[in-house]
């Protein structure tokens, strides 16, 4: 039986922008237990599996603010 994740641990993860609630490549790359870069290959791959919406590049501002309020995105 696979590891079940705490749907606490999830919505910690889970972040209001832009109006959307999204999870950072890195996080959910984690939670499917692959490296961010394979995740975000799959996604350019396959982009007709996925709604438009799916996906967006985060503004520096946009990141910065992230970061700051996640201690586990800093490095």
């Amino acid at each position: 039986m696979p590891n079940l994740i705490p749907v606490e641990v999830i919505e910690q993860r889970i972040f209001l922008i832009r109006g959307e609630k999204v999870m950072v490549d890195r996080d959910l790359a984690e939670l499917y237990g692959v490296e961010t870069k394979v995740l975000n290959q799959a996604v350019r791959r396959n982009k007709e599996r996925f709604p438009d919406n799916f996906m967006f590049q985060l503004t520096k501002a946009e990141r910065d603010e992230v970061v700051t309020n996640c201690d586990h995105l800093s490095s």
